[in-house]
């Protein structure tokens, strides 16, 4: 038996809940504006002193202690970018922990995004690129990731597709049932084409402890190093992938636990069973036994009980912003490269994350990485997506920068609010693509009682500031005039982008 150790470390820009439009003016540094950074320094401090001087000490001393021993990272850029501002210290002694030998390095985006679930795959592959190239100018050329880890374990066949067509030689995703089905995470797979193995994540034993290790309401608490070790050993198949947070060592899971020194005794209980440690590269070199096939609608991750892609796209606020950023590649890589990393930044997986609304289980752990409500920081993102549109308009000329600032996303206290009469009916548009896309599924009542009342024209003309559209919604004569006259404009205005 073979058994892989991984951890993922990365910690996010926290948006600025407060941001006002005229905080922005005339200002060129726009990330402090956009981003709190006072608050991402004091957790970064905080974290880095509860979690990962502590713990990446401990595995420095395994690592001494026992040949056998091997662990992988995969560390976020944006992880790394703040590491070197904030805790330079950090980041030498990552780079110690890197240049051993039985480390391995793993690949991921830079940004920690969901570029991946984009509709093409060009912003995709650039974060991947940029995230090696920062793993090779940091631990060296040696250490150049053989092995790929979307963010959050996010997993479909186009995804795999990519990941073998840039090179690697295994993917990680989760060992979900519902992908699986009567089959065991403890084997190596194939992608379905065939270009890399799949390697997956034994999300029980991972759990036990990333999630349970503190909960004295488990039928398996205390966790020991010697009690998980004997569950190992007596799990059948080829390999264990135990993969989870960097955080949890310390953070997530507080020292008082005692999970700082379960990891410390840990790689010895499992050598003394005569288990193998392995790096994911050499897990990857196992015969498979079979491959994995996920669709693009069935994508997998490894986020809370559904492993799928409702963490970050679950509600109506979730996928607003996830359409607006996905939609403003275009129009921010057309006004130059200043503002190409804000618009990185602000694909980060944790701000849509926070605007999780679902209760039970999974809402408190969303809420537990948030502190903030959801409907706040959908608020604020917005406000800050819009003014990002606005500076990429005026980078443009002519019908471009027009055109970018009439298809930007507006914030909620802009939008256009559908309602019955004096009820608003649970639907809104954030910009003239989202229009189109309610004006398509709003009843008939709603959508009379605005067109009468020229409420449409008055958005389109004032708020949005198309008056070509305005004229001409003006002139049509039913509900499907109208949709085609906003679908003929957005069409004008994206073309110019091609």
């Amino acid at each position: 038996m073979k058994v892989s150790l991984s951890f993922e470390v990365h910690q996010p820009y926290r948006i600025n809940r407060n941001f006002k439009e005229e905080y922005a003016r005339n200002r060129k540094n726009l990330v402090d504006i956009y981003f709190n950074n006072s608050w991402n320094k004091e957790v970064f401090k905080k974290v880095a002193g509860k979690c990962y001087y502590p713990a990446t000490e401990i595995i420095l001393e395994n690592l001494d202690e026992f040949d056998d021993f091997s662990v992988s990272y995969s560390f976020s850029g944006v992880m790394l970018e703040q590491c070197e501002k904030w805790e330079p210290d950090l980041l030498a002694l990552f780079k110690e922990l890197a240049n051993r030998k039985n480390v391995e390095i793993l690949a991921q985006t830079y940004y920690h995004s969901l570029a991946g679930l984009f509709e093409t795959n060009d912003e995709f592959v650039e974060q991947i690129k940029l995230h090696v190239n920062l793993m090779t100018d940091l631990f060296g050329k040696k250490k150049k990731p053989r092995v790929f880890e979307n963010t959050e374990f996010l997993f479909n066949n186009n995804i795999a597709a990519i990941a073998g067509d840039l090179g690697f030689k295994a993917i990680f995703t989760e060992g979900a049932d519902r992908i699986l089905g009567w089959r065991s995470p403890n084997y190596t797979y194939t992608s379905r084409d065939g270009k890399l193995k799949v390697l997956l994540k034994n999300y029980r034993l991972s759990d036990d402890i990333a999630f349970r290790f503190s909960n004295r309401d488990w039928e398996g608490f205390p966790l020991t190093a010697d009690k998980f070790a004997t569950w190992v050993a007596y799990t059948p198949g080829d390999c264990i992938n135990l993969f989870m947070d960097y955080e949890t060592l310390g953070e997530h899971q507080w020292k008082e636990t005692g999970i700082l020194d379960f990891v410390k005794w840990l790689p010895g209980e499992i050598l003394k069973r005569n288990i193998e440690f392995s790096l994911p590269s050499e897990i990857a070199m196992l015969e498979p036994v079979g491959e994995i096939d996920v669709n693009v609608y069935e994508t997998v991750s490894w986020a809370d009980t559904d492993r799928d892609t409702s963490a970050w796209l679950g509600n109506d606020m979730q996928r607003t912003c996830f359409r607006s950023i996905q939609k403003m590649e275009a129009i921010v890589k057309s006004s130059g490269d200043s503002l190409v990393n804000i618009w990185r930044l602000l694909q980060i997986s944790d701000l849509l994350y926070y605007m999780y609304t679902k209760e039970g289980p999974s809402g408190i752990v969303h809420g537990y990485f948030s502190q903030q409500y959801p409907f706040e920081v959908f608020s604020a993102y917005l406000r800050i997506l819009s003014d990002l549109f606005v500076k990429c308009s005026e980078k443009l000329k002519g019908e471009k920068k027009t055109a970018a600032k009439v298809l930007r996303t507006v914030p909620p206290e802009k939008a256009f609010h559908y309602y019955n009469d004096k009820n608003y009916i649970n639907l809104s548009a954030h910009s003239l693509d989202e229009l189109l896309e309610t004006l398509k599924i709003v009843d008939e009542g709603s959508f009379g009682f605005h067109f009468r009342g020229g409420d449409f024209e008055r958005w389109i003309r004032y708020t949005v500031g198309d008056s070509t559209l305005a004229k001409r919604v003006k002139k049509a004569e039913n509900k499907q005039q109208f949709i085609e006259e906003v679908e003929r404009r957005c069409e004008e205005l994206w073309k110019l982008f091609e």
